[in-house]
């Protein structure tokens, strides 16, 4: 039994096997695998021949059952394999979740970012399409991206996946060019089986709410009292905000009760059944599920639900035919937060009053929000059709595949949610690929000593995104609700019924498609199973490459010496010594394709608050982008060059296995925009040169301690990846570069924070230091700092604390990340236990700096002034701030300083699980005939977190590093359930 992701040891950039997730306890079915195993040979042999990876094949281990309750491919696959780094920012159900491999390409500088830096997610050999970013060139704010914003890969059932591999470098994510750059998740599902077979899951279980410490007006008037008596004149006092003045107002000063309609304990449940059938000429599965996942907070939910169909043929001996289409569709319900909701509307109201904490109050609200509606709905369906041939060491396929997504939104908000002015808005959007791979192989095989694998292929991409959005102000009555998209194009902007005023109407669309076309080639020679070579060579042309740099030429070289098969064949203890390596450089591809066409016009009419407007008095406009930036000529493509070195090791009969790899990564030539041609009215300037560097090292132990002995089996494995990256240059011969509150310096970490240093208060005028040489006295920025005032590192010794004394420190990414699994037997009960865990990680508490700069927080209308209901929610230590003068013009509580700098390190006890598995026991098989197998489970998930971290939770971190404070409870989760197979 072993129920670790399994190192392959395959080849130079070996992938590894997780069988997935690690909350598993149950055994493999090896009855069903057993029995079909002759039947589908003849089915499986093709894709055997034809999609060999590299020079050794990766171990494959079917999974055991999945245990933990996540909705995404993000969540099972946390913890679970060495170098990939989840990032779960927000436990509401259906957020979209980070992952990376072996760190980040580069600099994380805004939303955008994120898709140029994942990894390629890839079911059933077919590379899914996301979400594009080029929304966020019209929206002001990128909290979400317009539209459902919902995780896409919550649509992969769970009880489909029968593996997932992780294929980290070059060589052994090489087959998938210049996609895979940034790694790639290869999802398998369960295939079709030629015998009969029912199997059926299903679990219920419980989110637990959290334990909240509510506050009310009377502690909040005694936090800020302690800075109005120390610091506070006549002109601060008279300023109080107006609802902390009356102690008498019940509404602030009453019972602080509001959590009760804002947490909840809540349910999450899941059905799945699947049929297979056929025989070893035809076979199929047909697989059904529904999953519902309800947060613990603002009633949040997402409920998905799918159907799949696979189908293999085998007409002939040397002709097969096989078919998958997998369809699913994701409802989310949203938070309620006024924060995302303004965002959205891109309108602040009056914020000089918060939501009152009573729970009367806050129920009024709600019932005044109860009359508005947010639906979002994706749908989306992949699948492929796939002919093959066999002729003996001939080998050739075809496939056709296609992924497609769709997300809907609608919108209401009516007046009373907005000074009588009411809002509706209204999304449509889809992503689409389409690909056909054309792949032929050839084996040679000499005295069973020498063997040369030969592959050929071709593939062509063709990918199109569009959306068509919508939003007004003004409604003529909050009962009349109109979609925008789909109303009477006669009406222009303008609907005017008798007695209303005039519907405004702001109309959004826009569309970009992309082609990629790819030829490869690819060797792997063998030598008595001692020596292995490869070779992958790959020509590249994608249309989002400008015009004389179409192509691009990607080799990839790697070796494996079997030093067990070579050296060691008589050392009966050593089960398994291999040493591998691989280089190689790869393409990467941009994913706008306005970097293509070098100078050009775009519709940028815009004015502060809504950065772009589509036309000037309803005529469509064009200028220069001078905002977007300047795009020039001679781009040429952006690259990664690797190098990977790795050796696996087993011993006593493989009961003790080890991996470590070793890995030095460049991302070259990367796009940054540079500040540049100011006098033509440009922002800046688009120019590559941009080098990343990742070093780093992946680990992975697993043992069978204890094998059978007493009845009892315990398996643990171990895996951890550590990751230091390094900014090697910037373009034009650069030394550092200044984005927003980010300093990116050559030398220096991409993820670093840029921070004062903070060591302590000036308690009197005397403490501030005075230059001998003006007898004037240490100034931020040109104002004088005095008592109250933070004691900021003057690091130049120039007496002038600016962005020179600001001190690149921390790390937003981990330096160090995995899990330690434990999986222990005896007779029929299993217990699972996954520890998840990260070192070296710090976070920005913007949520603590934001409740201590309420004077520049306080009535302004800006989106940082906007208080939540979680307002009046005490988190994080108080004392462990100085207290400043909140009024000083020198903003004490600012958050770029290391004041708010934490220790965001934790280890996590990520799931317990005890199961039974009743189809062992001699007393079920014999009354209860016809079911082959029946398990049973209790699982507790996100049990318990040890970190020195003061916030809420130091998971809650978006990729930033900034904790905001928005991000919802990853919640504690208790489900049973049940297993079955007829």
């Amino acid at each position: 039994m072993n129920y670790t992701f399994i190192c392959s040891g395959s080849s130079p950039g070996s992938g590894y096997t997780v069988s997935l997730p690690s909350d598993t306890i149950a055994p493999a079915d090896t009855t069903a695998s057993d029995s079909t195993a002759n039947d589908s040979l003849s089915v499986s042999a093709f894709y055997e021949a034809a999609d060999f990876n590299s020079i050794i094949e990766p171990v494959t281990v079917d999974p055991a059952d999945i245990l933990y309750p996540g909705n995404s491919v993000q969540q099972l696959l946390k913890g679970n394999a060495a170098g990939l780094y989840v990032q779960e920012a927000s436990g509401e159900p259906g957020t979209d979740m980070n992952i990376f491999i072996r760190g980040i390409s580069r600099p994380l500088l805004e939303a955008r970012d994120l898709a140029a830096s994942r990894p390629l997610v890839v079911i059933d050999g077919i590379p899914l399409i996301g979400e594009h970013p080029f929304a966020y060139d019209i929206q002001q704010y990128d909290f979400n991206r317009i539209g459902p914003a919902t995780n896409l890969l919550t649509n992969i059932d769970p009880s489909n996946i029968k593996s997932i591999r992780i294929l980290k470098d070059l060589a052994s994510a090489g087959h998938y060019g210049p996609r895979g750059v940034n790694g790639v998740v290869e999802i398998e599902t369960r295939s079709p089986e030629s015998r009969r077979r029912i199997t059926f899951d299903s679990y219920v279980g419980v989110v637990q709410k959290d334990n909240v410490h509510t506050i009310n007006g009377v502690f909040e008037n005694d936090f800020r009292q302690q800075f109005y008596e120390r610091y506070a004149g006549i002109t601060e006092r008279q300023r109080y905000p107006l609802y902390l003045q009356d102690s008498l107002n019940s509404a602030y000063y009453g019972p602080s009760n509001w959590n009760d309609l804002y947490y909840r304990n809540s349910m999450v449940h899941s059905i799945n059944a699947s049929i297979t059938g056929g025989s070893a000429r035809a076979n199929f599965r047909f697989a059904l599920g529904t999953q519902k996942t309800n947060g613990i907070a603002d009633n949040t939910g997402l409920t998905r639900s799918g159907a799949m169909f696979a189908m293999n043929m085998l007409p002939f001996e040397w002709l097969s035919v096989s078919t998958m289409v997998n369809a699913n569709r994701l409802d989310r319900d949203r938070n309620r937060s006024l924060r995302d909701r303004f965002a959205e509307m891109k309108y602040l109201p009056d914020l000089s009053l918060p939501l009152a904490p009573n729970k009367a109050n806050y129920q009024e609200y709600l019932d005044e929000f109860s009359k508005s509606f947010d639906d979002n709905k994706n749908n989306i369906i992949d699948g492929y059709f796939r002919v093959g041939l066999n002729f003996g060491k001939f080998n050739f396929y075809s496939r056709f595949s296609v992924d497609y997504n769709e997300g809907i939104r609608d919108i209401f908000y009516p007046g009373t949610l907005l000074e009588t002015n009411s809002y509706v808005s209204n999304y449509y959007g889809y992503n689409q690929r389409m690909m056909v791979d054309n792949v032929a192989s050839y084996s040679f095989d000499w005295n069973g000593r020498h063997h040369l694998d030969l592959e050929a292929g071709q593939s062509y991409q063709a990918d199109l995104h569009r959306y068509n959005y919508a939003y007004a102000y003004k409604g003529p009555n909050d009962f009349i609700k109109i979609n925008l998209l789909h109303a009477d194009p006669n009406l222009g902007n303008y609907l005017e019924p008798t007695g209303f005023s005039r519907f405004m109407v702001f109309k959004f669309l826009d569309r970009t498609e992309s082609r990629l076309i790819s030829y490869y080639a690819r060797g792997v020679y063998d030598f008595e199973d001692k020596y292995s070579f490869s070779l992958l060579l790959r020509n590249d042309g994608s249309s989002n490459a400008q015009p004389d740099s179409r192509w691009f030429v990607s080799p990839v070289v790697s070796a494996a010496w079997n030093i067990k098969n070579d050296l060691l064949k008589t050392n009966d203890r050593l089960d398994e010594l291999k040493l591998y390596a691989s280089a190689g450089r790869m393409g990467r591809l941009q994913l706008n394709d306005r970097y293509a066409q070098g100078p050009q016009y775009t519709v940028d009419i815009g004015w502060t608050g809504n950065p772009i407007a589509s036309s000037f008095n309803a005529f469509p406009t064009l200028n220069r982008p001078y905002s977007l930036g300047y795009v020039g000529y001679d781009i040429p493509w952006a690259y990664t060059d690797m190098v990977n070195v790795g050796v696996n090791a087993a011993i006593l009969d493989n009961r003790l296995r080890l991996s470590l790899e070793g890995y030095y990564k460049t991302d070259n030539e990367l796009l940054i925009g540079i500040p540049a041609y100011a006098e033509y009215g440009y922002n800046l300037a688009y120019e590559s040169g941009m080098k990343v560097l990742n070093t780093g090292v992946d680990l992975s132990v697993s043992a069978n301690i204890l094998q059978k002995q007493s009845g009892l089996n315990w398996n643990t494995s171990l895996n951890l990846n550590y990751n230091k990256n390094e900014l090697l240059a910037l373009p034009g011969g650069l030394d550092e570069l200044v984005v927003g509150n980010r300093l990116l310096k050559v030398g220096e970490s991409i993820d670093q924070y840029w921070l004062y240093q903070n060591e302590g208060i000036y308690n009197s005028d005397e403490e501030v230091p005075v230059n001998p040489e003006t007898n004037l006295p240490l100034h931020y920025n040109g104002i004088s700092l005095m008592a109250g005032d933070p004691r900021w590192k003057d690091l130049n010794g120039d007496y002038m604390i600016d962005n020179q004394d600001k001190e690149l420190t921390g790390h937003s990414m981990p330096l160090v990340s995995g899990g330690f699994i434990n999986d222990l037997q005896y007779k029929n009960w299993t217990l699972h236990l996954h520890l998840y865990f990260m070192l070296g990680r710090d976070a920005l508490n913007q949520a603590m700096a934001n409740r201590f700069d309420f004077i520049n927080r306080e009535g302004s209308i800006e989106m940082n002034s906007v208080k939540e209901i979680t307002f009046w929610e005490k988190q994080g230590d108080y004392e462990q701030y100085p207290v400043y003068n909140p009024w000083s013009p020198v903003i004490p509580y600012r958050t770029d300083q290391d004041l708010f700098l934490e220790d965001a390190s934790f280890l996590k006890l990520r799931t317990v699980s005890l199961g039974y598995d009743l189809s062992n026991a001699d007393w079920f098989t014999e009354k209860v005939p016809g079911i082959s197998r029946m398990f049973l489970y209790f699982s507790a998930n996100n049990l318990f977190t040890l970190t020195p971290y003061s916030g809420r939770d130091p998971e809650l971190i978006d990729y930033t590093g900034y904790d905001t404070g928005y991000g919802l409870s990853i919640p504690r989760t208790y489900t049973i359930g049940v297993k079955m197979d007829l």
